[in-house]
């Protein structure tokens, strides 16, 4: 098993060094789509910066630097995901297409081989933003420390998320636009203070839909760490992903080829 998870860690970072490559002999393109990137994200972090300026105080108990803090960790968590798992939102068509065939004639797992394919050229500028924010709002030792773990775990649930809700495309047919919505859903909760969601809504994101462990727990260790706490976003972070593989490859079994005759070299 470790030899198995060895070989697809390489997998991973060739095709990130292959996808590196080749974003890199556009380089004016590259850079511009990534310094977008990065100034369309700044654009929230003003709105914010006017809207506290205007209250004159925090909102739910959450000040500008831990909502600041809370989109620097979803961003590059984000764009980390990205960097490396591009396809995770073309499951759905790659599933309807039969463009799936071409990642099952290889002897890789057909999931990892498939969502590392491709890399996000604006995904970079997720990625540096969240960092550069953490600098301009002089983030406390303590938020780095989390910030650093964070990025990894919000990274691996939000490409799980995505796998998940992809995957119902084996069971029920075209869910590109459920996937869609359950990814837009992922980001959209996870910038927001944690106070504002209430019921239903707050316990579905710490429940079904582990949104609230992309940022809002890494906040909550900020100013009061655990080591259990800790541990458990871990937990579910490891938990979720390894269901979402699972309802991946349990679907796989449903399959129908697309009979495409294509292979990758």
């Amino acid at each position: 098993m470790f030899t198995e998870v060895k070989k697809h860690i390489k997998l991973i970072f060739k095709y990130f060094t292959f996808n590196l490559s080749a974003l890199a002999e556009y380089r004016t393109s590259f850079i511009v789509q990534v310094f977008g990137m990065a100034l369309n994200n700044a654009s929230f972090a003003f709105f914010w910066w006017v809207l506290f300026d205007k209250l004159g105080g925090g909102i739910g108990g959450y000040g500008f630097k831990d909502v600041m803090f809370l989109w620097a960790v979803a961003s590059t968590g984000f764009g980390l995901s990205h960097v490396f798992f591009a396809n995770m939102n073309r499951i759905s068509g790659m599933i309807m297409t039969g463009e799936l065939d071409t990642y099952l004639l290889q002897p890789k797992n057909p999931l990892i081989n498939s969502i590392s394919a491709r890399m996000s050229a604006t995904a970079w500028g997720d990625f540096l933003y969240g960092i550069i924010l953490m600098i301009l709002i002089k983030a406390s030792g303590m938020m780095w420390v989390m910030f650093s773990i964070s990025i990894f775990t919000a990274a691996l649930l939000v490409t799980s998320i995505a796998v998940a809700g992809h995957s119902l495309t084996f069971y029920f047919g075209n869910m590109e636009t459920v996937g869609r919505t359950l990814w837009e859903f992922t980001i959209t909760f996870s910038i927001y203070p944690e106070t504002i969601f209430k019921g239903p809504v707050k316990a579905l994101i710490m429940t079904a839909l582990p949104i609230g462990f992309i940022t809002h727990i890494p906040l909550r260790l900020v100013y009061n760490f655990s080591w259990g706490t800790l541990l458990l976003l871990f937990g579910v972070s490891a938990a979720y992903a390894l269901f979402a593989f699972g309802l991946y490859m349990f679907g796989l079994k449903r399959y129908e080829s697309g009979n495409l005759i294509i292979t990758r070299m």
